[in-house]
């Protein structure tokens, strides 16, 4: 759904609502955590945000809150959308001054705090989706203690346009990845500036 202007809120939502019951776009759902398709395209982004339990729990705290999406030119809404399994939510995009709204569906959550604790989340594409696949959202702290931002997607055009535009989506793309770890890098160093 493409739109001149930002939506409100109300349009978000019956956006939604429309999609909630609706199935998935692909047939992979879950092999981000484990080996994506053949046939689709493969990003993997990860990046060190610092190290330590506290690191650890700042970064959960903002993928809890979908801030990994506030890029300006992306953003997540219902920001109060529960991390949990079957919770739909719209993904905006803003491109050559155009917004475009995409569903996805949280397809599994991922919650371990023993000793290398982790947390994150998979969401799938809805019909109402630009790209058709799969996108994970890790934080994770290794055994040295060191905190890790991980993003794996697997995805493919769906429509015309995407295909017609390929090569400029997927530079957003991979722009999205660097922008969203350079995000949750600012958001664990401002708590930490915060706290000190």
């Amino acid at each position: 759904m493409f739109r001149f202007h930002s939506p409100a809120a109300a349009t978000v939502e019956r956006f939604l609502k429309n999609q909630r019951e609706r199935k998935y776009s692909y047939c992979h759902q879950g092999k981000t955590a484990s080996t994506p398709p053949k046939g689709f395209q493969v990003d993997h982004t990860r990046v060190k945000l610092g190290h330590g339990i506290e690191t650890f729990n700042r970064a959960k705290d903002a993928l809890g809150k979908w801030r990994q999406f506030e890029l300006g030119w992306v953003s997540a809404r219902p920001t109060s959308t529960t991390i949990r399994e079957g919770e739909a939510v719209c993904v905006i995009g803003k491109a050559a001054g155009m917004y475009w709204l995409n569903a996805a569906r949280i397809v599994y959550v991922i919650d371990d705090p023993m000793n290398t604790p982790k947390f994150g989340f998979a969401y799938g594409t809805l019909p109402a989706h630009m790209e058709t696949g799969e996108e994970r959202f890790l934080v994770e702290m290794d055994q040295s203690g060191d905190v890790w931002y991980d993003i794996l997607a697997f995805s493919r055009p769906k429509r015309w346009i995407v295909w017609l535009l390929h090569p400029y989506m997927r530079k957003l793309q991979k722009q999205f990845a660097r922008d969203s770890a350079a995000r949750m890098k600012t958001l664990v160093s401002e708590n930490i500036h915060q706290t000190a």
